[in-house]
């Protein structure tokens, strides 16, 4: 991996893999609250071949430094900054967005803080209201250690965790989930990739009595971009009833439904990938890289 300064010093590590053609527009990938780059692997295998993608670890998270003031660190704001960093690193001209969850929501900000940067923008189970039960359920174990000894217990411990969201996932798919979200520690345990101090900085963000998020003026303001949604068909994250809304609201958005997936689909999934090619296709038809 990389590693680049942000605007406050704290050296942040990303991947930057395939060609950097002018012909096709690189793809930046974000991933959601706790998640790093690993989320994308899958993706990353699929389009760099053919495509340039770079992909994030936000502050505290993977490789990445962690805060030393978390509350103040771990911030939309702060992230946006740190993405907003790494293009101006890069020297990129137009991108692509893929943001998963919280990744989702720095896509939507930038987009609509500096309409011109971003081409199009992915949104993987993230909308314009964000359901609390769901957000709950993530703070209730957010910072915990998964307590046991092999990456293989840990990838149990997930599939029964997540059961009821993603019924029939294999263990394998687990393992590999495992293997992204959890690093070995000097035993060789499976250990959290991110700093735990996440769970006080997300909690302190929200109003937890609150029944949803509202994202509107900020997906609203974000509107004049191509986008395309994906939504996990079990997801307690995003409601079919506000995709459907984001849709008939928005003229150029594309909504797909994961089968058999919540929060967050894998994005490996044949309909996931297929609706991503698409997407991509059509913007390297529409939206020329800016140089």
């Amino acid at each position: 991996m990389e590693r680049f300064a942000a605007p406050d010093g704290r050296m942040l590590a990303y991947r930057d893999e395939g060609p950097a053609g002018a012909d096709t527009l690189p793809v930046l990938c974000l991933a959601g609250l706790s998640r790093n780059s690993r989320d994308f692997d899958s993706l990353t295998a699929h389009l760099a071949p053919h495509r340039r993608v770079i992909r994030l670890d936000s502050r505290g998270r993977g490789q990445s430094d962690r805060a030393t003031e978390p509350l103040h660190e771990y911030t939309i704001p702060t992230e946006v900054g740190d993405v907003l960093a790494l293009i101006q690193h890069l020297k990129l001209g137009q991108v692509i967005i893929v943001g998963t969850s919280r990744g989702g929501i720095l896509g939507l900000s930038i987009a609509a803080a500096r309409p011109g940067l971003l081409a199009g923008l992915v949104l993987n189970d993230i909308g314009a209201v964000v359901e609390g039960r769901g957000l709950l359920r993530i703070l209730a174990t957010l910072g915990s250690q998964p307590g046991v000894a092999t990456f293989e217990e840990a990838a149990a411990k997930l599939a029964a965790m997540n059961a009821a969201q993603f019924p029939g996932v294999p263990l394998s798919r687990w393992i590999t989930h495992a293997h992204a979200v959890y690093v070995p520690d000097a035993s060789g345990h499976p250990h959290l990739s991110y700093d735990h101090h996440l769970r006080a900085a997300a909690a302190a963000a929200f109003d937890m009595e609150l029944p949803q998020i509202d994202l509107w003026p900020l997906f609203e303001a974000a509107m004049p971009l191509p986008m395309l949604l994906l939504r996990g068909a079990n997801s307690d994250i995003l409601s079919a009833e506000t995709a459907a809304k984001m849709q008939r609201q928005h003229a150029n958005l594309a909504w797909v439904e994961v089968a058999n997936r919540g929060h967050v689909p894998f994005l490996d999934e044949p309909e996931a990938v297929a609706a991503i090619d698409d997407f991509l296709l059509g913007l390297k038809a529409s939206q020329p890289s800016e140089g």
